[in-house]
């Protein structure tokens, strides 16, 4: 079998008929292995469609939505002109803008409330940042580390989708407008 959907159901069912053989003939062993092994496959495929609604949902979302990051995250103020992070920088956070305006210098795209940035260098193999982000206004970012960005992106299927349209989108955009950044 080539995927865990079907692998379950043929353990499900075999472990139907066994009950059914087992107790019948009397091999209560086996037959108490069965009613224990029963359950266990009965809830991973359970898990299995659950995560697969939340796959199908979770791609019909068009709008991003990374609130759930000021849960998470820690939030910090900064004024107009200061600088997050520069073209180079080890990444060590994941930034949500909670107010005011983020600039990219080197690929020229300016951020607002409710975008995310800094999120590529987590996936790049160099792990450096691809841009200078400075502030143009009054800010307010919510913080997130690479650890709990990671843990969200694997266990949320529609956070880790709307990481993986803005990462899509934002290097489709950089490709365009600056194509310098991704020659070697």
């Amino acid at each position: 079998m080539k995927t865990m959907l079907p692998l379950r159901i043929a353990a499900v069912l075999s472990s139907v008929f066994f009950i059914s053989y087992y107790g019948i003939i009397g091999i209560w062993p086996s037959l108490a292995l069965e009613l224990v092994l029963l359950p266990f496959n009965l809830y991973r495929a359970w898990q299995i469609l659950s995560l697969r609604r939340k796959v199908e949902a979770a791609r019909a979302v068009q709008v991003d939505d990374f609130s759930v990051l000021k849960a998470y995250g820690k939030s910090c103020d900064l004024e107009a002109g200061m600088t997050i992070f520069r073209r180079g920088d080890a990444p060590d956070h994941l930034y949500l803008i909670e107010k005011g305006q983020v600039y990219l210098e080197e690929i020229d795209v300016t951020l607002g409330a409710g975008e995310i940035f800094g999120e590529i260098a987590f996936f790049s193999d160099a792990k450096e940042r691809m841009a200078t982000a400075r502030c143009t206004e009054d800010t307010r970012i919510y913080m997130v580390d690479e650890k709990t960005f990671m843990q969200l992106n694997f266990q949320d299927p529609s956070f880790g989708l709307q990481v993986m349209r803005i990462i899509t989108r934002r290097i489709v955009e950089s490709v365009s407008h600056s194509p310098q950044l991704f020659q070697r």
